[in-house]
């Protein structure tokens, strides 16, 4: 039925366009209707998806030393349940991101949701240190669908408005560390870490309830041939910004692509072997779209983008955890210890607090000159700044000087992973955006494991001088991977597909 549908719609649009009748694409008809009250519900609810991962990475600060002192586990124990998390995540952006262009942003959701809600829930309820790392993994599996979500609403907005917006929605990351903080430093100092578990799973809970009124993504349905579909969307989305659509008749770029060749295969082909040719790339999708990442026109840029997240990831992960080791008092390397260790346990959560609100001038600063300057350069000026506020840790530092560079090189981490994440859905097309951005993803996650391991591990056996020099060489290779990026996407229409893609 939906491939009869499809072919109908294809010769709708023909016709059209062979009459000269007006047509209006999905960009002209966002830049026309602007940014709005229905833009805005979209950002709540993604927003709510990414609260939800920011708060489910942020708990395994608070989670691990706990189950550390009341199950007595060893360090590499207590590592493993971060570890575990990672790994999930590392599989759950591909899965989630293969099902997401191939089915719909809509039905990832649903599927994200009930993974990440569900099994976060029954992490509270763990019986053991097996069941809660299994559990754990699961949640790590569920927060892999994080880009769906960035993807989603960029779909939604125009592209005069997409760098400052997409800022804002990375706003919402900020908003459910500094909640999580907020929380653990409540719940962990009058109830226990099962309480925690249990109230951090309420976001993804909610976007369960919210899920009947998400709407799908206009662009993913003209992709697919539903134009209709997307109209009506783009005709409620009018409604309630108060505006109206351009004249005539919305098309994509699937559409015209496909009308080019019908003339000359519609008189060649039956439809019912057109209807078995639909049926064969149906069933082939499902792993074309990750191929495809490696395909001549894109493989520079998948490349590019693996190394550009596995640096920032690096260093954001990074610098919050030295951040938080330095100011723990926990570093016994000399005089560097910058708070003496009075209170320890309630310690822990006003620094994590404390030390989230650096994210916020990260969140200014991009928004400020993302859309001015560009992706590229903007990520180039805040990696240079990383390297400035880290290069004088090289030496010993007083406690004031030292709490302040970690600031100023936690805003400029912010601020690359949030122009990175605007950047990364932007250089793929519709048809394979989340796959592509959810596979960067991944691959910085695999920073964010390593990390702990290496850097922070220098700075417990008193090398801080090396996990600096360490910082610096992955922080210039991704000044390098930023420079050599075939373009800039500042200003530019999303792709639909790949033919339609800038080649390097």
């Amino acid at each position: 039925m939906s491939n009869s549908c499809e072919a109908t719609t294809e010769l709708v649009s023909l016709i059209w366009m062979e009459d000269g009748s007006p047509m209006y694409s999905l960009d002209e008809a966002l830049s026309t209707m602007g940014f709005g009250k229905y833009q805005g519900l979209v950002l709540a609810y993604a927003g709510l998806g990414w609260v939800s991962e920011a708060m489910e990475i942020m708990i395994l600060s608070f989670v691990g030393p706990a189950l550390k002192s009341k199950w007595s586990l060893s360090s590499s124990e207590e590592s493993l349940i971060t570890t575990v998390v990672f790994a999930g995540m590392l599989l759950g952006a591909y899965s989630w991101g293969l099902l997401s262009d191939n089915y719909g942003r809509r039905k990832s959701f649903l599927s994200i949701a009930t993974v990440t809600s569900g099994a976060g829930l029954l992490s509270a309820f763990s019986p053991n240190y097996t069941s809660l790392v299994v559990s754990r993994c699961l949640v790590g599996f569920g927060l892999g669908g994080g880009p769906v979500f960035l993807s989603y609403f960029l779909e939604f907005v125009p592209v005069s408005y997409r760098g400052t917006w997409m800022v804002f929605f990375s706003a919402f990351w900020t908003a459910g560390t500094i909640f999580e903080a907020s929380l653990a430093w409540i719940v962990m100092t009058k109830l226990n870490w099962r309480w925690l578990l249990a109230l951090s799973s309420i976001p993804s809970f909610a976007l369960l309830l919210f899920y009947v009124v998400a709407p799908e993504s206009p662009r993913y349905l003209c992709t697919k041939g539903r134009t209709i579909e997307a109209h009506r969307i783009l005709e409620k989305m009018a409604a309630v910004n108060g505006t109206k659509l351009p004249t005539g008749m919305l098309v994509s770029d699937r559409t015209v692509r496909q009308n080019e060749e019908s003339t000359s295969s519609q008189d060649r082909h039956p439809l019912s072997m057109t209807m078995t040719k639909k049926m064969t790339r149906k069933l082939k999708s499902g792993f074309s779209s990750f191929f495809m990442l490696f395909s001549s026109k894109l493989i520079r840029t998948t490349l590019l983008l693996w190394v550009l997240f596995f640096a920032s990831a690096f260093s954001y992960y990074g610098v919050v955890l030295l951040t938080s080791k330095l100011s723990s008092g926990e570093n016994k390397c000399g005089t560097r210890v910058l708070h003496p260790d009075k209170n320890k346990d309630s310690s822990l959560y006003i620094n994590v607090f404390i030390t989230s609100f650096a994210e916020l001038p990260g969140l200014l600063l991009s928004a400020i000159i993302v859309d001015k300057i560009g992706r590229k350069l903007s990520m180039t000026i805040m990696f240079v700044l990383g390297c400035i506020f880290l290069l004088p840790l090289l030496f010993h530092q007083s406690a004031i000087v030292t709490t302040v560079l970690l600031f100023g090189a936690r805003m400029c981490a912010t601020g690359t992973i949030t122009v990175g994440t605007i950047y990364a859905p932007e250089l793929y097309p519709t048809t394979m955006r989340t796959t592509g951005a959810g596979v960067a993803s991944a691959v910085g996650r695999i920073g964010g494991m390593i990390c702990p391991l290496v850097a922070v591990g220098l700075v417990t056996s008193c090398h801080q001088t090396i996990a600096v020099i360490l910082f610096e060489v992955v922080l210039g290779l991704a000044i390098a991977a930023t420079l050599l990026f075939p373009f800039e996407t500042k200003g530019r229409e999303l792709k639909d597909t790949v033919d339609a893609t800038d080649s390097p």
